[in-house]
């Protein structure tokens, strides 16, 4: 992993800590388990069940990895951080605008939270690297593969 800032909300922050959490006292151990059962089967060699358990183990532990590096090297993003004025887009805003005639919500968040089906953007998105550091009334115009989409900031929470 690149020493790039890694962004979160407190919620994002305890989703990861949920998960390494999970993984390392829950599917770990039933996994260690599997690869011990499967051992005892005989002949390593053509065993479908202890290839699999360790292939599934090797996975875990890969994610395990990944998110202590994730969760160590967090910062989070502060509710109300806006500098001194929520009219300002930064990170862990609530974006409203007006694209083509409707109203939209987006959160801006950091790469690893963002969810296009929960309306949350990354700050280095398209979207979100337009919205950055803008305030209400501004607009903005984002490249999409259908052409141009202007938005206009109709409110930043």
């Amino acid at each position: 992993m690149d020493s790039k800032k890694i962004y979160l909300t407190k919620e994002g922050l305890q989703e990861l800590k949920k998960e390494y959490e999970e993984l390392n006292t829950s599917k770990r151990p039933l996994v260690l388990e599997r690869v011990s059962q499967a051992r005892s089967m005989g002949d390593l060699s053509e065993n479908a069940e202890y290839v699999a358990a360790r292939e599934e183990l090797s996975f875990i532990d890969g994610r395990l990895g990944e998110l202590e590096e994730l969760i160590s090297q967090a910062t989070l993003i502060e509710e109300n951080h806006h500098n001194g004025s929520s009219h300002v887009v930064s990170l862990g805003s609530k974006v409203f605008v007006t694209v083509k005639g409707k109203k939209e919500e987006f959160t801006v968040v950091g790469e690893w939270e963002a969810d296009p089906k929960e309306k949350k953007i990354s700050h280095e998105s398209p979207l979100g690297k337009a919205l950055m550091g803008k305030k209400v009334g501004e607009k903005v115009e984002v490249e999409a593969p259908a052409g141009k989409i202007a938005y206009t900031i109709i409110a930043v929470h």
